[in-house]
């Protein structure tokens, strides 16, 4: 195996190009490095991208939101109160991902090109309109979190492409996001199922909504019809339950021994009703 420390982004991206069999970027290593342990994948190349400038700030954008590097980690994200104050359901996803030791090095964008269904902080990305921007051979562009994985394991990332920071848009006014998941277990266990919600709010009126689920596909489902079920509505009860029948009806889960396909419906719908109600309040609240 080949190891690389690269001083810039398109030092990074050569080397990625150029290298021959298995690649894997490095930058917190929580998915990466237990995989070569556990002999699940031995890497040819492996490009250490941590100690590029950059990749561990957390920068406000131009247009008031938020630019975060590739490197920065859940815990840098939990103890930046004003990325919390403005995206509370992304800090809170990605503050589920493993104990206080993997919290010092997991990173969302890890997370993200680990392209599990169940990552936590993808659904609760997807919900707050987040996007990557990527540098490659073919230059720079920007793609849409929910358009990253392409199944269980795999991304859309082409050959020398690398990530480089993750961008989460302006709050705006009278918005609020949550997350929630079910696992089997109180702590530090896989989801069965997650989603992430996003609302703004006009007094007590939806204005725009966005809701994601996890572990319920091969990847995180953006379900775009959420909009039409709640634009224009207070989250009263039929609100709620027909955000819940569209959480359901979104769902093409798998059997396996953390739960069975009509076990994951009915929780995607049950958790829906909940993160909905939380982001509600959370918006209604950031208007006082």
């Amino acid at each position: 195996m080949q190891y690389f420390k690269p001083a810039t982004f398109e030092e990074a991206v050569a080397l990625a190009a150029g290298a021959e069999g298995i690649t894997r970027i490095l930058a917190g290593g929580t998915d990466v490095l237990v995989q070569m342990r556990s002999d699940i994948v031995t890497p040819d190349t492996l490009i250490d991208i941590k100690a590029i400038p950059g990749t561990h700030e957390i920068a406000p954008t131009e247009d008031g939101g938020w630019r975060l590097g590739v490197a920065v980690t859940g815990a840098e994200m939990r103890e930046h109160a004003d990325l919390g104050q403005d995206w509370p359901g992304v800090v809170e996803a990605m503050d589920l991902i493993g104990s206080t030791q993997v919290q010092g090095r997991a990173t969302p964008v890890g997370n993200l090109c680990n392209a599990s269904p169940a990552a936590d902080s993808v659904p609760a990305m997807i919900a707050a309109g987040a996007r990557v921007s990527i540098t490659g051979p073919e230059g720079d562009r920007e793609l849409a979190v929910e358009n990253i994985p392409a199944g269980p394991g795999k991304t859309v990332l082409k050959k020398g492409e690398i990530i480089t920071a993750l961008i989460l848009p302006p709050r705006g006014k009278n918005g609020g996001d949550a997350y929630q998941r079910f696992i089997p277990r109180t702590e530090m266990d896989i989801a069965v199922v997650g989603c992430g919600i996003n609302l703004t709010v006009e007094g007590e009126v939806i204005t725009a909504a966005r809701m994601a689920l996890g572990a319920v596909a091969p990847t995180a489902v953006l379900v775009p019809a959420a909009a039409d079920a709640l634009v224009g509505r207070t989250l009263d009860e039929a609100a709620l339950a027909a955000l819940a029948e569209l959480a359901e009806a979104s769902c093409n889960p798998i059997d396996d021994k953390r739960g069975t396909i009509k076990f994951r419906t009915h929780v995607a719908g049950v958790l829906a009703r909940r993160v909905a109600q939380i982001a509600y309040d959370r918006a209604k609240g950031a208007q006082a």
